[in-house]
Order: C-alpha cells, then structure tokens, then sequence
C-alpha cells in the first residue's frame, strides 16, 4: 500500500495537513538531512504558532526523491532510532515540489512573489563550488524578484560551512545580477545557522522498519537519531516560522555554534569515518569500539579541538565532546563510515584543517588532528588495510589520483604530492616544516602497523 493519509493512525499522522498552509518557503535539496530536520523543525513550529509556511521543495539534478514524493503527495516519514527501539512520524511540511533542471522558470517565478520570504537550501559543501548549478538558479530569482518588488526575503544555508550565512552572502554578491545588487544589500538577509542530526543513508532495512511501522510502504522513508538541533541568526525582514516553539534556537550570532559543531562534530566524524573504513568497519559505532578508539578521539576533543576555540556561553567543548561520542556509539543509526568519508577535500578544511591552522598559530603541534588527515591521505589512495578497494567519491578525484600517479609511494612523497593541492591544503599549513613531519610519522605508522595496531600504540 502507498503511503497515504487515510490509513494513517493519530500517532504516526502529521501534525499538520499538507495543503492546509500556504507556501512560505522554497528549499533547494530534497535530501534525508533537509527531510529529518529542517522540515520538521517547520512542520512542528507551524502546528503550535501557524502561519503560511508550507515548503516547496525543490530538486536540484536527481528525480528519484522528487518522484517518489510526488507519488506519495510530498508525503515521507521519519524514524526515531535508538538503543531502545523506534518510533515513526510521517511529515507534512511540503506543500509542493519542483525539479530545477527541468523547470527553472516555475523555481524563478515562486521565489519572485512575494508569498515566498524564506529560502533555505543543503545543497552540501560541494554544491556552492563557481559555476554550480543552484546558485546560479538562486541569483536569477533573486534579479527576477528584485524586478518585480516582490518583498524581504531570508536566504538560510543549512550546510557545514563556517559562517555559512556570510559565505553564502558572498556567493550571492558576485554572481547576482549587477542591476539587483544594490536591492540585494538592502532587501536580503543571510542568517547563519549550524544545524545537528545524523542521518544515516537509506537502507532496504531502514525502509522496512518505516512500513512496518507505518503499516504500509514509504519510498521517501528516512531514519535518523532522536537528538536534534538547529541555531538559527534571527535576522527575518520578511517573517519566519516560530522555530523556537520546536525547539530552535534564535541567536544574534551562530559562529560559535558553527565552529563546536563543525571541529568537535564533523572533525571527529570524519575522523572515525576514515579511520574506521582503513580497518574495515562497516559503521561509525563499529569504528568508534575499535580497542582504543574512544579514549584516541576524547585526546583529539580535548587536547586539539578545545583549544582552538571558544565555545557558546555556557558550553563545555569536552562535554559537548563527549555526548558526541555518546551519540556515534548509537548501534541503531547504521551510519555507514564509506557515506561519512564522501567527499573530504570538501569537507576537510572546515572540519579538521582549521583546526590545525589554529593551533599551529599558538604554537602548537595538533597531534591527533594531523592524524586525521594522515588517515585521509591514507584512504584517498585507495585500499584498506586488509587490501580490500575503498571508493574515492570526490569532486577533486580526478586531481587527487594524478598527483599520487606523479608522485612516489613512500610516505614522504605521498604526503607532498598531496599537500600540493591547493584547493584543500592552503600554503600556511602545506609549507609548515612541523605539520608536514607530523602528516609523514603518521602516514608511515598507518602503512606499517594499520589502523588497530596504530589506535593501540597511539594511547
């Protein structure tokens, strides 16, 4: 059976109808995050503070979220998981759905009226690279809606960038029209946000848990842990959701969160994604039980994330530290470590890189840092440490194998040849004597020993 509304019971119905509130949002990437967080934060703020704040949900390039959703009336469901079993909501927060490639002119014309105010997007790290394609759709809608004087509107990335409001802004500012810049200044906000949920990929088991559940088939099921959270600039000229009555929370500033989030998050993720794939792990909380393993990423928090910044008022970087490692030991998430490591020259600046830059400011050698990215330059060359092949799913994949084509196998060639890719690596740390000899020691010991034996020395 379809998933549908009729055969739903209270417990697993929306809390709202689809269609009942008007459209106030369009959001670019109909991915599992934007489904577990993003609209339920909308869904639930709508049902306790109304307000027309439906959301169009826009594809970027793939139709098989959009079709599937479409078949289901923009409905999908959300599993809770946990140690102690699960729990199934189907979400009602889409009121409407558009594919940008094949109807670029229907995304331009809903972002010109004056009905849409907000637009969020989780396009990935990747998606907001020169020449992609949404914000290219986004500064055209933004000209079209200038033109007709449609309003404020609020542009909210809810991607891991740091200062993603303000890096956003500054996408926004070079690509949009010339005559539109000056009412772009004046008429468009960019709150940054940092946004929090793991949400592990789709699996034939997460879909049949959800049916079983729901009592029927949901081909846009998602799964994901119970924990949730979504910092948010309040800066709305046009109005916004009650957020906060979901649970998220207003700020005049989200930097700090961002930096927690992404160095004691993401970093530690990544981290346990390499390593734990290099041992041949299928999951994050397998990686994380490797003997050695948690004490090795504790050291990481403390000794090189704490210090190398300031968290929120009131917050604990070891603390929020430790529930992170809490909540990746989760048995039930399934988060596959292959999935984490996608894409890491994107994601290594941000997450781990800075962290380094940081650090060797003070005049500190990063330890557990550096061997993270030794970990990455041990993965992106290939295979595991039991020999089995483990796919390099990159935007620089192409540029990463040359350079280890043209470059030696040893240790300290690897390191050199990568440290040469100036799209990841900036000078300050590629040509750092200390963070290079560091990368080396590392590397070799991965190669010699593997990933257990080195976690094992290692503390």
């Amino acid at each position: 059976m379809r998933l549908g509304l009729a055969a739903l019971t209270d417990a697993t119905r929306p809390l709202i109808t689809p269609g009942d509130a008007g459209t106030g949002i369009v959001h670019f990437g109909l991915g599992a995050f934007h489904r577990a967080h993003q609209a339920v934060y909308t869904e639930e703020a709508m049902a306790k503070g109304g307000g027309d704040w439906g959301t169009v949900g826009v594809a970027p390039h793939s139709t098989g979220v959009l079709d599937a959703l479409r078949a289901q009336d923009g409905l999908f469901s959300v599993t809770s998981l946990s140690a102690d079993g699960s729990e199934t909501r189907v979400v009602g927060a889409l009121s409407g759905l558009l594919h940008a490639h094949s109807q670029p002119d229907e995304v331009v014309a809903l972002i010109a009226s004056a009905a849409v105010r907000v637009v969020t997007l989780t396009i990935t790290e990747k998606g907001y690279a020169q020449g992609a394609a949404v914000p290219a759709l986004l500064a055209r809608a933004l000209h079209a809606r200038c033109r007709a004087d449609a309003g404020p509107i609020a542009l909210v990335t809810c991607d891991n960038l740091p200062s993603n409001g303000r890096y956003l802004r500054a996408v926004m500012e070079r690509i949009v029209d010339p005559g539109a810049r000056e009412w772009l200044a004046a008429q468009v906000s960019f709150p940054g946000t940092m946004v929090d949920r793991i949400v592990p990929a789709a699996t034939p088991e997460s879909l049949a848990l959800a049916a079983a559940n729901l009592g029927m088939d949901d081909l846009a099921a998602v799964s994901a842990e119970p924990y949730r959270q979504w910092v948010i600039e309040d800066a709305f000229p046009g109005g916004r959701p009650a957020w906060e009555l979901a649970g998220a929370v207003m700020t005049d500033d989200a930097r700090p969160w961002e930096r927690l989030k992404l160095r004691s998050l993401n970093g530690v993720h990544s981290a346990l994604a390499y390593l734990g794939a290099l041992a041949g792990r299928e999951t994050i909380a397998d990686a994380l039980a490797i003997p050695g393993m948690r004490e090795l990423m504790s050291r990481l928090i403390a000794e090189d994330i704490a210090p190398s910044l300031t968290p929120p008022e009131g917050v604990t970087v070891t603390e929020y530290g430790e529930s992170v490692l809490g909540r990746f030991a989760n048995p039930a998430m399934g988060h596959r470590t292959v999935q984490v490591a996608m894409d890491g020259s994107q994601k290594l600046p941000q997450r781990v890189l800075h962290t380094i830059q940081d650090r060797r400011a003070a005049g500190a050698v990063p330890t557990w840092a550096l061997l993270v990215v030794a970990a990455w330059m041990r993965f992106v060359q290939g295979s595991a440490d039991d020999g089995r092949p483990l796919l390099l799913d990159d935007p620089l994949a192409g540029r990463i194998r040359a350079r280890l084509a043209d470059g030696g196998s040893t240790p300290e060639a690897v390191v050199d040849s990568l440290l040469g890719l100036r799209e990841v690596f900036p000078a300050e740390l590629a040509e750092d004597d200390a963070v290079r000899a560091g990368l080396v020691k590392w590397l070799a010991t991965l190669d010699k020993h593997g990933v257990e034996a080195t976690v094992a020395g290692a503390v």
